[in-house]
């Protein structure tokens, strides 16, 4: 695809770059592989039976024509984003793993790299990526559905079992699957720096219903709110401040917020109720079943 969406997608991905101080380029040589599976290991901190990538597997998905690529400081790699195709009638893409230096903190190196992927994608008349992320994490929420403009479209409870390395320690893996449709005005307006933040407190005052909050001891609240909210057309699902502090300072408050946005988030999904965005705040916005959303409307 040469058209007008890809020329400014392009655009878009190296404004985002320029602004991180990064180049990005495609990994195709064994040295480039080599150091991005080396960067997933420093990142996640993995069992070594268990990487997150192998090399033999990098070279293979790149050999096969799908996405690698890799966000440079100069000479050091400090980012990477790995994707293969999914199945052949629906022109998605799965971005599989994605990560950045941690000193790279503050520079928006993971969005120059997903805009990258955008342009790369649009280019091969790719509409739709799709990846998973924790709900539990407030920075990926607000990075996947504020920064980026994806939207989710299934919980998935505990997708990849237990995760034995430094970031998930071994807890259940629940995810949300969001897909990115690229060519729509809500992606295209994010890409250009135009996202469009939630605010609960607004929500709240158009009559939205809190189903899940946090107590004052931190831990998840419920009640009977569930219930008492069924005809709200709105409803706010809360999630906590720092969940990966929580698995180590209080595991068992981790795992109660596991399970408590759970079993409030994947069955109003299941029927059908649509998150719509995240506030920073820790909120997760999701449109009853059967609302219009502002989002339907234009």
């Amino acid at each position: 695809m040469t058209g007008p969406e890809a020329v400014d997608a392009k655009v878009a991905a190296d404004t985002a770059a320029e602004a991180a101080r990064v180049s990005i380029r495609e990994l195709t040589d064994l040295a480039d592989l080599e150091a991005a599976c080396r960067l997933f290991d420093e990142i996640w901190r993995p069992n070594p039976a268990n990487p997150p990538l192998t090399l033999e597997l990098m070279r293979a998905l790149t050999k096969a024509g799908n996405y690698a690529a890799g966000a440079y400081d100069g000479a050091r790699l400090v980012g990477a984003c790995v994707g293969f195709f999914g199945p052949p009638a629906e022109e998605a893409l799965h971005s599989h793993i994605a990560g950045v230096s941690a000193d790279m903190a503050g520079r928006s190196v993971g969005f120059a790299l997903k805009l990258h992927q955008r342009a790369w994608a649009l280019r091969r008349d790719v509409a739709d990526i799709a990846w998973t992320y924790d709900p539990l994490v407030r920075r990926n929420a607000y990075f996947n559905l504020v920064k980026l403009g994806a939207r989710p479209a299934e919980y998935l409870p505990n997708f990849y079992g237990g995760m034995n390395d430094g970031i998930n320690g071994g807890a259940e893996s629940d995810r949300l699957l969001v897909h990115w449709d690229l060519r729509s005005p809500l992606v295209a307006q994010a890409c250009a720096g135009r996202p469009r933040p939630a605010s609960a407190r607004a929500e709240l005052a158009r009559g939205a219903a809190a189903v899940l909050t946090s107590g004052p001891d931190g831990w998840p609240a419920r009640d009977a709110a569930v219930d008492a909210a069924a005809g709200a057309p709105v409803l706010l699902v809360a999630v906590p401040p720092d969940i990966e502090g929580l698995r180590s300072s209080e595991p068992d408050c981790a795992a109660a917020w596991r399970t408590a946005v759970r079993e409030v988030l994947a069955p109003l999904m299941d029927a059908g109720a649509a998150v719509t965005g995240f506030d920073k705040a820790g909120w997760y916005v999701v449109a009853a079943p059967g609302t219009r959303t502002q989002e339907d409307t234009r």
